[in-house]
C-alpha cells in the first residue's frame, strides 16, 4: 500500500523510475564492489608504504642518526618528524578514527613491533603517528596524499555525475515522446465534453501514430453520426409540420365537437413532441463558449414564470460564474424547472460552490420518481405514465436533453428524493 503511494501517477514519472532505479542500483553495487576490492587494496598498499618508510626512520634513529632520519623523512618521504625525550605515550589524547583506512594503518603499524598510537581525526591536515622508542617518543606527521587517494572518490563522483546526466537526457527524450500522448488526452477530453476539438497530429513513435490515426478516425465517425442524427430529426420535424398544419385547417371545418376535441388533443400532443425534437436538435447546434453567471440564468427563468400559482424559493449562497454555452445551460435548467412546474406547486432552487464545482439543487413537492427509474428517465422518449404525459404534452426528451448538455460541459445530474417528498435534481458543473 505504501509502495503504491510512493509510485508517481504520471506515465513520465513511472518511466523515469523504470530508467533511474536500475541506474541507482548499479551505482550502489559498483561503489560497494569498488570499496570492498579496489579501495581496500589501495588503502593496504598506501599504509604499508608509509609504515615501511617509518621503519627506515626508526632504524636510523636506533643507529643515532636522528638528523639524517629527519632530513630523509622530510625530503624523500614527505613526513615531518619530531623527537621528544623522556616522554611516554598517552592513548587518551588521540583519536584513531574508524573505517578501512584506520584498520589498514593499525595492521601495518603492528608490524613495527613497537608501541604506537595514531590520530586520523583531521585527515585533511594529514595523519599523526606516535611511536614509543624506549624512553623517547617519535612524532611523525604524514601528508594525507601518502595515505589517501582522491582518484577513487573522483571515480565515484564521475559515476554519480554520469548517472545524473543520463537521467536528464532520459527525462528530456521521454518527455518529448510523451507529448503526443498528452495532446491526445487533452483533445479527447475536449471532444468528450462536446467542444470543438482539432484533429490530432500524427507524430512520435509508431504506436503513438497509430493511436492518433485511430482517434482521428473515431472522431470523424462520431461527428458524422451526430450530424446525421441532427439532420434526420430536423428533417422529420420540418416534414411533419406541413401535414399537421393541414390537419388543423381541416379540423376547423369539422362539425362533430366531440371528435374535434379528441383530434385537437392529438394534434397538440404531436406539436409538443415536434417542439421537443426541435429543442433536441438545437442542443446539438454549435454555440460559442462564454463566461456565464449561473445565478442570472436561474433568475431569468423565474422571471418568465407566473409565480401566483407556485411557491418558488431561490437560495443563492454563492455567486457562481463558469464557462459554457449560455443558451444550452439555460435550456438544461429550463427543462428541469418545467418538469417540476407540471407536477408540483412548491419549488426550491439552491446555488452554492463546492471546491472547484458549483452545485445547483432543484427540489419540488410533486409525486417524484421511483428509485428504480432514476436512470431510465434520462433515456430519450422514456415516459413513466404515457397517459399522464399525453395530457401534459410531454415527449420524454426533457431530462435526456438536460443531462446531455450538462455532461457536455463536464458536469452531471443526479436524482434523489426531495425534502418535500417529490423529486430532487442535483446538477454539478465545474467552475
Amino acid at each position: 500500500m505504501i509502495f503504491k503511494k510512493i509510485i508517481p501517477s504520471s506515465l513520465l514519472g513511472r518511466s523515469i523510475i523504470i530508467i533511474f532505479v536500475p541506474i541507482i542500483v548499479l551505482v550502489i553495487l559498483t561503489s560497494f564492489v569498488f570499496y570492498q576490492t579496489s579501495w581496500n587494496i589501495i588503502s593496504k598498499r598506501l599504509t604499508q608504504s608509509v609504515v615501511a618508510d617509518i621503519n627506515v626512520i626508526v632504524k636510523l634513529i636506533d643507529q643515532d642518526l636522528k638528523f639524517e632520519a629527519i632530513t630523509i623523512a622530510k625530503d624523500d618521504f614527505k613526513m615531518n618528524v619530531s623527537y621528544k625525550t623522556d616522554t611516554n605515550l598517552n592513548p587518551l589524547s588521540f583519536k584513531p578514527g574508524r573505517g578501512i583506512l584506520s584498520r589498514r594503518l593499525k595492521q601495518a603499524l603492528e608490524e613495527l613491533d613497537k608501541p604506537f598510537i595514531y590520530d586520523l581525526s583531521n585527515l585533511d591536515k594529514g595523519a599523526t603517528i606516535l611511536i614509543q622508542l624506549d624512553n623517547d617518543l617519535l612524532i611523525i606527521n604524514v601528508n594525507k596524499n601518502r595515505l589517501y587517494s582522491e582518484s577513487a572518490f573522483v571515480f565515484l563522483l564521475w559515476m554519480i555525475f554520469a548517472s545524473l546526466i543520463l537521467l536528464f537526457f532520459s527525462y528530456y527524450f521521454m518527455n518529448k515522446q510523451l507529448r503526443p500522448l498528452r495532446r491526445l488526452s487533452i483533445i479527447a477530453e475536449t471532444f468528450g465534453r462536446g467542444l470543438d476539438a482539432p484533429e490530432l497530429k500524427s507524430v512520435g513513435a509508431t504506436e503513438l501514430r497509430q493511436t492518433a490515426n485511430a482517434f482521428n478516425q473515431m472522431r470523424t465517425r462520431i461527428k458524422r453520426f451526430l450530424k446525421q442524427r441532427t439532420d434526420m430529426l430536423a428533417g422529420v420535424s420540418h416534414d411533419l409540420r406541413t401535414p399537421l398544419t393541414r390537419m388543423k385547417l381541416q379540423l376547423s371545418l369539422l362539425k362533430d365537437e366531440k371528435a374535434k376535441s379528441e383530434l385537437e388533443l392529438d394534434i397538440k400532443e404531436m406539436t409538443a413532441m415536434l417542439d421537443s425534437y426541435v429543442s433536441f436538435v438545437r442542443t446539438e447546434a454549435p454555440e460559442p463558449i462564454e463566461n456565464i453567471s449561473i445565478n442570472e440564468i436561474i433568475n431569468d427563468i423565474f422571471k418568465n414564470i407566473n409565480q401566483d400559482n407556485y411557491k418558488i424559493t431561490l437560495q443563492e449562497k454563492d455567486k457562481i460564474k463558469t464557462s459554457g454555452r449560455p443558451l444550452q445551460i439555460k435550456r438544461a435548467f429550463q427543462n428541469i424547472i418545467d418538469n417540476s412546474l407540471r407536477y408540483s406547486k412548491k419549488i426550491k432552487v439552491s446555488i452554492k460552490s463546492i471546491e472547484e464545482e458549483c452545485e445547483i439543487i432543484f427540489d419540488d413537492d410533486g409525486p417524484g420518481i421511483p428509485n428504480k427509474n432514476y436512470e431510465d428517465v434520462f433515456k430519450p422518449f422514456f415516459t413513466l405514465d404515457p397517459s399522464r404525459n399525453k395530457l401534459k404534452g410531454e415527449s420524454g426528451l426533457g431530462l435526456s436533453i438536460s443531462r446531455d448538455i450538462i455532461r457536455s460541459h463536464g458536469g452531471d445530474i443526479k436524482l434523489d428524493q426531495s425534502e418535500f417528498g417529490g423529486l430532487k435534481s442535483t446538477i454539478l458543473l465545474p467552475i
